[in-house]
């Protein structure tokens, strides 16, 4: 396996060399052609380093890499070092002879080759360094290689060693769920070095092969460490924090005043909210269980636009409900469901909402909005539907309370910018029958017994305990069809279905 994972790298360098043009970016990373090494040595039989030092993470205002980069040429000076910025910085990086830099933002006057690392990286192995470490001897770097390469081909894909500062590196597990637009970090079972894992907290220097780093999507995005541990975890890919080896750190902290602090505290958030965007995650778990939100508020607009044939948009790539949209979802929720108690409005969760509240005790994973029923005759007891037939009202809280267009219901919205929402839905009694005097087309919106609302019972919805139908599964087989409980589907089928065995039914 190792020699076959050998060969492949091989077929990835030659691919990725150019046969004429680059000039002197052919040298770039070439270095000095030394052979002769033996396996877990620096240099390879004839193809010169087998390993190019990548620094990434760092500030143009304020940074050591010219630093950095000396520690590794008193080292190693044939080792390719390789600065990688998005764009050029300012001031100009102060690196040491032989140290380069690679801008990534295209030049309109320049070939794709020139902004494009795997055309810059033409050895086995990259080392990704953090700012402000330090290289104490050319052994770190042959312990690293080692230990990748006893891994044959199995599931650690990458290595890493700690460098030292006030805060440990902590080995994570990170399960990522684009589905639900999630990552969950939690920690390690150890926690300490040599674990496997899937992530990884704090400084740290990472060994990766070249052809592994670039089959990822964004193989130099930032975060670093963020962007990478998100592609590899999703691929199944694990690390292996190693146990006695460490770097030094010859510069902590990094930034000298508390305004270049801030500066790179407000660039990481910039940066982390633009990968998660780019990533489609939307929800991050901290492992001490702290919550990053990076999708839609009370504030923005909803993460999706208008519903076409009851398929929202994120159906379509495989995703369900954005979690931020959930949240909002719960929240209008309960707080309109308080306001049905406190003006003695019967009400009743209909529709999908009462589906998701028999299967999952929760809005259904992939709904978009919430269905209440409730007695025509109660509206003039509440205060902020019973003058709706004249426009909209925005209550004290920032809801939006108003009259559907689409028909005869009430529509109570987030708020101004985010229309994500709770519908009310009025019935009246007619010889023991609830009915309305306006339908839609949906199937569900059909005439039933007065039965199932006498009475009505509590059910476990969206974190609070609200009231359905008595016999909520004869309810919902009246209006869905035999077995709707048991057999998910999307609202559509014929636009979009459901993948069932990829669900985990409540």
């Amino acid at each position: 396996m190792m020699e076959k994972r050998r060969e492949q790298s091989k077929g990835l360098k030659k691919a990725s060399r150019p046969g004429a043009g680059l000039g002197a970016m052919g040298n770039l990373v070439g270095g000095n052609m030394v052979g002769g090494a033996k396996m877990g040595g620096l240099e390879g039989n004839m193809h010169g380093p087998r390993i190019t030092i990548l620094v990434r993470e760092f500030e143009d205002f304020e940074n050591y890499v010219g630093d950095v980069a000396r520690s590794f040429f008193r080292q190693r000076p044939e080792l390719p070092f390789l600065a990688v910025a998005e764009s050029p910085p300012y001031p100009p990086l102060a690196l040491p002879v032989g140290g380069r830099l690679l801008v990534l933002s295209p030049s309109p006057d320049q070939p794709p080759q020139t902004h494009r690392p795997e055309f810059n990286v033409q050895t086995e192995f990259a080392l990704l360094v953090p700012d402000g470490m330090e290289l104490d001897h050319g052994r770190q770097i042959e312990r690293l290689i080692r230990e990748l390469e006893g891994e044959g081909g199995g599931p650690v894909r990458l290595v890493a060693a700690p460098v030292l500062t006030r805060s440990a590196v902590q080995c994570l597990h990170l399960r990522v769920n684009l589905r639900e637009w999630t990552a969950t970090y939690t920690p390690a079972a150890s926690g300490s070095s040599g674990s496997v894992c899937t992530a990884l907290q704090g400084d740290a220097v990472v060994l990766i092969r070249t052809e592994d780093l670039f089959n990822l999507s964004v193989p130099l995005g930032r975060p670093l460490m963020s962007s990478l541990f998100v592609q590899t975890s999703l691929r199944g890919w694990k690390v292996k924090l190693l146990e006695g080896l460490s770097f030094s750190a010859s510069h902590r902290p990094l930034f000298s005043s508390a305004h270049n602090q801030w500066k790179a505290d407000s660039r990481l958030k910039d940066s982390t909210d633009h990968l998660m965007h780019s990533f489609g995650l939307k929800h991050v778990v901290l492992p001490d269980d702290q919550h990053q939100w990076f999708g839609c508020s009370k504030e923005t607009p909803r993460c999706f636009g208008t519903v076409l044939d009851d398929t929202p948009e994120y159906l379509y790539i495989e995703r369900w409900t954005p979690p931020c949209c959930l949240r909002a979802l719960r929240e209008t929720t309960k707080y309109v469901i308080n306001i049905l108690k406190s003006s003695g409005i019967r009400y009743w969760l209909e529709g999908g909402s009462l589906l998701g509240a028999a299967r999952h005790q929760d809005i259904i994973p992939w709904d978009y909005d919430v269905d209440l029923g409730i007695y025509l005759a109660d509206v003039p007891n509440c205060d902020y539907l019973k003058n709706l037939d004249s426009g909209s009202l925005v209550d004290a809280n920032g809801y939006v309370w108003e009259r559907a267009v689409e028909g005869d219901f009430y529509r109570v919205q987030y708020s101004e910018a985010n229309h994500l929402h709770v519908d009310l839905w009025p019935f009246y009694p007619c010889n023991g029958v609830m009915t309305r005097d306006t339908w839609t087309e949906h199937k569900q919106d059909v005439e039933f017994s007065e039965h199932f609302l006498q009475p009505l019972v509590p059910m476990q919805f969206a974190g609070i305990t609200a009231y359905g139908p008595n016999n909520h599964r004869a309810f919902l087989e009246l209006k869905f069809g035999e077995g709707v409980i048991e057999n998910p589907q999307y609202p559509n089928p014929a636009k979009k279905r459901l993948d069932r065995s990829r669900t985990l039914v409540s």
